[in-house]
C-alpha cells in the first residue's frame, strides 16, 4: 500500500531538515516531498513584498505538487502566506499555512500579542493573520510588533550568536507589554524555549504547531 503523501514548499533552505525531523516524528507514516526555491524570498526581501512573479512560481509548485500525488500542501514560509487564501479556491487539495495553527492558539490564550521577526515582509503578513483569525474568532487583539534589524542579514553571513542575541534583545523589549510572543519564521524556532525563559512570557513557534495540524487534516481525510 502506498503512503499518503504530503508536500512542504520551502524558501529557505535552513528549515528543510529540522522541519524533516519533525515531519518524521509527527507523520511518520507519510511521504513528504519537498519542494524548494530560495529564489522567491531573495526577491520578496528585494521588493519588499510578494510579487506576482512569485506569486506564479509558487502556484506552479502548487501544481506539481498535486501532479505528484501530494494529498495536502504545507506552506512553510510566511512571507508567502498570504497567497495562500488565493490558491485555495482553485487548488484541489488542502493548502496550509505552517503559521495558522500558532496564530489561532495565540488568540484563543491571549489578548495582546507580540510578533517577532527578523524581516518586515514575515511580520507584516504574520500581523495580518492575527487580525484575520481574530475577526473571524468575533475576538479584539492588540498587536505588537518586534522586529530584529540585522539578524536575518546575521543568519544568512553565518553569525548565528549575532542573529540570536539580536531576536534576545527586541524580546525584551516587546515582553513587557504582551502576554504572548510568536516568532513568525520557523527558522526561529530553537529560540521559543530561551526567550520563555528569558521574558516569563508564553512563546509559540509555528513547526510543531503547524505539523500538527496537517496531522489532524490529513486524518480526517483519511479516516
Amino acid at each position: 500500500m502506498s503512503k499518503h503523501k504530503i508536500a512542504a514548499i520551502y524558501t529557505g533552505a535552513a528549515l528543510v531538515k529540522p522541519l524533516s525531523d519533525l515531519m518524521k516524528e509527527i507523520l511518520p507514516d507519510y511521504e513528504v516531498m519537498n519542494i524548494l526555491d530560495d529564489s522567491m524570498i531573495a526577491e520578496i526581501i528585494a521588493e519588499g513584498k510578494m510579487n506576482k512573479a512569485v506569486k506564479r512560481r509558487l502556484y506552479g509548485y502548487y501544481e506539481t505538487a498535486c501532479a505528484s500525488g501530494a494529498e495536502l500542501i504545507l506552506n512553510t514560509c510566511s512571507s508567502i502566506g498570504d497567497a495562500v487564501y488565493g490558491a485555495r479556491e482553485f487548488m484541489p487539495i488542502p493548502i496550509i499555512r505552517i503559521d495558522e495553527a500558532m496564530a489561532q492558539k495565540a488568540i484563543d490564550m491571549a489578548s495582546s500579542i507580540a510578533v517577532l521577526a527578523t524581516l518586515p515582509t514575515t511580520l507584516e503578513p504574520t500581523i495580518k493573520l492575527l487580525q484575520m483569525c481574530a475577526e473571524e474568532r468575533g475576538k479584539k487583539i492588540t498587536i505588537i510588533s518586534g522586529l530584529a534589524e540585522g539578524a536575518f542579514e546575521a543568519i544568512t553571513n553565518g553569525d548565528s550568536k549575532k542573529h540570536d542575541q539580536l531576536i534576545v534583545e527586541t524580546a525584551k523589549k516587546i515582553s513587557e507589554t504582551c502576554d504572548v510572543i510568536l516568532l513568525a519564521q520557523g527558522s526561529m524556532a530553537r529560540m521559543e524555549g530561551p526567550l520563555r525563559e528569558l521574558t516569563g512570557k508564553t512563546v509559540f513557534s509555528s513547526p510543531r504547531l503547524g505539523v500538527e495540524m496537517v496531522k489532524d487534516i490529513m486524518e480526517g481525510l483519511n479516516g
